[in-house]
């Protein structure tokens, strides 16, 4: 297939073009880069099997022609991490409401089936655990900045059911559940890279709030494989998919595996939200996919622990030292 990814040379998406060259389709990447690297796309440059166009899904021009050209697209461009979020509030919503409706217009105008990358973030903090794609949303007030990424993800979504209903475009959504793995860095909050960082340099592992707020850690290698498996489901399009893990750990225990798999001396800190974000920061207890209807569909289940997934972080991070001092 002809396949253009969305955010393509960050974190998710490099994997997944690594998958889609592996399979023998044919590839183009759009991302202005704003957090992905063209690094994690060198291993393409020589084969040629990837073009990649530095832009962003704002520009409905160059977005219209490159979906003109595929036969899907995989939408993963997008305004990521809560930090980032609480800091860029207003460029956030533009790139992942304006950015999804461009992808959707140009989708139906050239019968062009999409992918949608979506987040549990859209569940906010609803209580009843494991989450199924028709639980309830549970979100704060519109003066908590928090809530405006569940908030814009969830407009996505309606707007690609839409479609999908109103004008038969064949799209499908994934939230995925705290996504990890090797090219994934901590700059805008990301947990785990930001717990091995402080734990290899020896600085303190900070963890905010009281520690006992859990969530569930994917493997970016499960998550492009069952992406993958979608794109060949037939009785997937117009459906919506958890995928991840739902192997659960609270972020205490996160930094104690982190020190131990790291034999790390980093001193475990314990900062409340509003020195960590701002006053009136609000997070949820728990965060914990059903990953029944995925495995009904694709027969997905995760393949990697969360050992598997923190050893493979680390050693991507020791590599990235051992050539810096090189």
């Amino acid at each position: 297939m002809r396949v253009l990814v969305t955010g393509g040379a960050g974190f998710i998406g490099s994997h997944l073009v690594d998958l889609l060259v592996a399979r023998g389709d044919q590839v183009v990447v759009l991302d202005d880069l704003s957090t992905g690297r063209l690094e994690n796309l060198s291993q393409h440059e020589e084969t040629g099997a990837v073009r990649t166009v530095v832009d962003t899904v704002l520009s409905a021009d160059v977005l219209d022609e490159l979906i003109r050209d595929s036969d899907l697209v995989v939408h993963l461009a997008a305004a990521v991490g809560v930090k980032y979020v609480i800091e860029h509030p207003l460029q956030s919503m533009r790139v992942n409401i304006r950015g999804t409706e461009n992808v959707l217009e140009s989708a139906d105008r050239h019968e062009t089936r999409v992918i949608l990358f979506s987040t549990s973030e859209i569940y906010g903090k609803a209580a009843v655990v494991p989450f199924k794609e028709d639980s309830d949303r549970v979100l704060g007030s519109t003066t908590v900045q928090r809530w405006s990424y569940s908030t814009a993800k969830a407009v996505d979504e309606i707007l690609a059911l839409a479609y999908h209903r109103e004008r038969d475009l064949p799209v499908q959504i994934v939230r995925c559940f705290n996504t990890c793995g090797p090219r994934q860095r901590g700059r805008y909050g990301m947990v785990v890279p930001r717990f091995v960082r402080a734990a290899l340099a020896g600085d303190p592992i900070s963890v905010h709030g009281d520690g006992q707020q859990s969530r569930c850690f994917g493997s970016v290698f499960d998550v492009v494989e069952g992406v993958v498996s979608l794109i060949d489901c037939d009785r997937a399009w117009g459906q919506i998919f958890n995928l991840g893990n739902d192997e659960e750990v609270t972020i205490l225990q996160l930094a104690e595996r982190v020190k131990k798999l790291t034999d790390s001396d980093s001193p475990i800190e314990l900062i409340p939200y509003d020195q960590a974000f701002s006053a009136g920061f609000e997070d949820m207890r728990r965060r914990v996919p059903s990953l029944v209807k995925i495995g009904e569909y694709i027969g997905y289940r995760p393949t990697r622990s969360l050992d598997d997934i923190l050893l493979g972080v680390i050693e991507s991070f020791r590599g990235a030292e051992s050539v810096a001092v090189l």
